[in-house]
């Protein structure tokens, strides 16, 4: 994707976006929105006992969540208020297990469409090792009157 400039059209603050993920399953597993440029988000999840599977390692399925909210939250901030999107589809390579401590997801764009976007997600430990890379994408759809 060509560089480009500010991507964002909504203008929250980091203590607006976690906010407005109470009461949800973002703050269920403990994701916290951490980091923002003018073309990136990044957010934390911790991998402990709302995260993790039965052997005792990150489920692949929380790395999902962690990428599906920041792809969303993103595709979020790029919409004016006559508009808003879904997520479509999603594809998750996990690569790397991670037994304690936490994941950072950075969410960037792939396309950012009329009618479609796509973002890349990489989850990385704290040493930082890649454990998941994904692919979000969502159809933007028009706010319907009334």
């Amino acid at each position: 994707m060509q560089e480009m400039g500010r991507i964002w059209k909504k203008n929250y603050s980091l203590e607006e976006i976690n906010r407005f993920a109470k009461e949800s399953i973002v703050e269920n597993v403990g994701i916290e929105f951490i980091e923002m440029s003018d073309r990136f988000i990044k957010a934390t999840m911790p991998v402990d006992k709302r995260t993790i599977q039965p052997l005792g390692i990150l489920h692949g399925g929380a790395s999902v969540v962690l990428a599906e909210t920041l792809g969303s939250m993103a595709s979020h901030m790029t919409l004016d208020k006559d508009h808003y999107s879904v997520g479509i589809e999603i594809k998750a390579n996990h690569i790397k297990s991670i037994t304690k401590g936490f994941v950072t997801g950075k969410v960037k764009p792939i396309h950012l469409g009329q009618t479609t976007q796509i973002w890349d997600i990489d989850i990385k430990n704290n040493k930082d090792q890649l454990i998941c890379v994904s692919r979000l994408t969502l159809v933007v759809l028009e706010v319907l009157p009334g």
